[in-house]
This record gives structure tokens, sequence and C-alpha cells, in this order.
């Protein structure tokens, strides 16, 4: 019988989230259980994320690698129009599979409530569909990358 640490998780467990931080190189990883929670922190770490209520989606956080300075613009540009912003971290997806066509494209025409795309997060596809009605202006990242909470996916205009 295995250890159990705050009455929550075994060390074996732990052991198996210390296993995934480091083969899809996360920052942290946290389980909570209403107020309990346990964090495992990889090599890199990102400032620590709100706590989830009780019942919530259990998220990641990519690391990020720190850029060369020449490689930061020297002025971060706002997209104009409405975003649509990631709800949790995970792994952007513009198709439900990859052999069918991406849920919407640039000049598509989207209204609220649609899906728009997939985040993926601990093996759980995560429909995310649009607060608002637009078109389709930009989509700001690649199929396959991972992204942040809050982080701006798609613009409407």
């Amino acid at each position: 019988m295995s250890e159990k640490i705050y009455n929550m998780v075994d060390l074996e467990t732990i052991e198996k989230l210390a296993d995934i931080v480091a083969a899809k190189e996360l920052g942290e990883i946290t389980i909570a259980d209403g107020e309990k929670y346990i964090t495992v922190k990889g090599k890199k770490c990102l400032p620590p994320m709100p706590m989830l209520p009780a019942g919530a989606s259990v998220a990641a956080s990519p690391a990020v690698s720190a850029a060369a300075p020449a490689e930061t613009p020297a002025v971060s540009q706002k997209p104009a129009g409405k975003s649509i912003k990631a709800p949790l971290v995970g792994t952007f997806y513009a198709a439900p599979s990859p052999d069918q066509p991406p849920f919407v494209q640039v000049g598509d025409t989207v209204k609220k409530g649609d899906v728009v795309l997939i985040i993926e997060s601990m093996k759980l596809m995560n429909e995310v569909t649009s607060d608002v009605d637009g078109v389709v202006q930009e989509i700001l990242v690649k199929n396959g990358d991972a992204v942040e909470y809050d982080q701006p996916l798609m613009i409407l205009s």
C-alpha cells in the first residue's frame, strides 16, 4: 500500500506527474481537490496560476523559454478587434480531428456560441466557442501550439 500525502495523492502518482512534467516540458502541473492542492514544478516555471474552484478542470502550464533580446519585439501591439482567448492551458487544435477541415478559417463568419477551436488539456478535448459574432480576421496560433490561459488565439472583427 502506498503512502498518501495529505490524504490526497500517493507518491507513485506524484512520480507519474513529475514524469509528465519532464516529458512534456511543462512548467508545472497542479491537482486540486477542494481547498487542497499539490503542484509539481518542472525546471522552468511560470508564475502560479489562480486557484481553481472545486470541481474545476486541472490545467498544466507549458514551460516558456527565454528569448534573446534581439528576438523580442520592441513594442508589443495588441491586435485590433474582438479576441477569443484560451479559457485554459493546453494544446490548440483548429479541427475536430486531423482528417477534418478546421472549424473556422480567416474570412469565415462566426456566430456567438459557434465552436471555433479545441484545446486539449490533460488528454481531454475542450471545445471553445465564440462569445461574440464576427468575421475571423486573424488566427494567432498554429495547429498543435501550446497555449496559455487567457492567451489571445483568434481575432474577430
